[in-house]
């Protein structure tokens, strides 16, 4: 407990001192306030752009590892994704962004509120994946029995290894892991969303050991507080739709009657347009979302079904 109330004075007393921030943010109506850790490093500015998309701006300042956000009720922290989850668990933290392979890593006992699929390359899930030299002669992971493997997720490959029935020597990486083999240890497990890098250092994926994306994610103490749970809930719910709307525009179009059968099948199956009286009784509107790589191969044939007006609009969220 001695070490939790340290902690906190640090992280958060300190922040008082320093900045002179949260003055500002106790103004509050309600007075009730949000702890919530931003992850710092390759996803920072990915969900800084997620968090604008859904109506939240963040002003990280240079140097700054407390942020500035328009919403009074909020106070953000920066923290490395690594450690969020552990911080999250012993209530330093209300709730933070992280990915799922660090609440694994950390072993933390947190409440998953979603998921958020995005990252810093694209909106697919990374993975922890075990890799050997192309020349190695290893070829499977029972052939790792007593050998010396790198990473940076210990705790969570020591538990997949487990798993496998095999024990190994799992050494902690400080960095450029993928240099390590096999002069140093006879296998890496990194993370990858490309497999680009590993190509380029002559590695072969021996096995996955999980996929991972971003989890938003809550003390479970702080999530039975009516308030921060409703706050968090309705910003879930705004981030959700964010990331719903990307890569997706609107449509509308006018259209004659009589064309209305021929143009509705040109849209994708299971589209399903929202169809609107006009004042001139022989047109209708249509108003329907679309992936916006397929715009460029529809909006041709919807003008040569004799669609008129034709307008591409941008969305920011979709709410479902």
């Amino acid at each position: 407990m001695a070490q939790r109330a340290l902690l906190h004075s640090l992280l958060w007393g300190v922040r008082q001192q320093t900045f002179n921030f949260s003055q500002e943010r106790s103004q509050s109506m309600s007075g009730n306030v949000l702890k919530l850790g931003i992850p710092k490093g390759s996803l920072e500015e990915a969900t800084v752009k997620l968090f604008a998309r859904a109506g939240y701006n963040i002003n990280i300042k240079s140097r700054s590892y407390f942020p500035a956000i328009d919403d009074v009720e909020i106070e953000c922290m920066l923290i490395r994704a690594q450690e969020i989850a552990r911080y999250v668990a012993d209530g330093v933290l209300d709730a933070g962004l992280t990915g799922k392979d660090w609440i694994l890593e950390n072993r933390a006992d947190v409440e998953e509120i979603a998921p958020l699929v995005y990252s810093k390359v694209s909106a697919r899930p990374v993975r922890w994946v075990l890799c050997v030299p192309n020349d190695s002669a290893i070829q499977s992971v029972k052939e790792l029995q007593g050998k010396r493997i790198a990473t940076e997720v210990v705790n969570l490959t020591t538990d997949w290894l487990k798993d496998k029935g095999v024990t190994a020597n799992v050494e902690f990486s400080w960095g450029a892991t993928e240099v390590k083999a096999p002069k140093l240890v006879d296998a890496i497990v990194e993370v990858t969303e490309t497999g680009s890098s590993l190509k380029a250092n002559n590695l072969r994926i021996l096995d996955t050991l999980m996929e991972s994306t971003t989890r938003f994610i809550m003390n479970k103490e702080a999530s039975q507080d009516k308030w921060k749970r409703n706050k968090v809930d309705r910003l879930v719910l705004m981030l959700q739709g964010a990331m719903a709307a990307n890569g997706r525009v609107g449509i509308m179009l006018n259209a004659p009657k009589d064309n209305l059968d021929t143009i509705l099948k040109i849209f994708p199956p299971g589209k399903k347009p929202t169809i609107s009286e006009l004042t001139d009784k022989g047109w209708v509107a249509a108003n329907v979302i679309l992936e916006e790589k397929l715009v460029r191969d529809i909006v041709p044939d919807l003008k040569n079904a004799g669609a008129e007006d034709i307008v591409e609009y941008p969305l920011n969220k979709i709410i479902n």
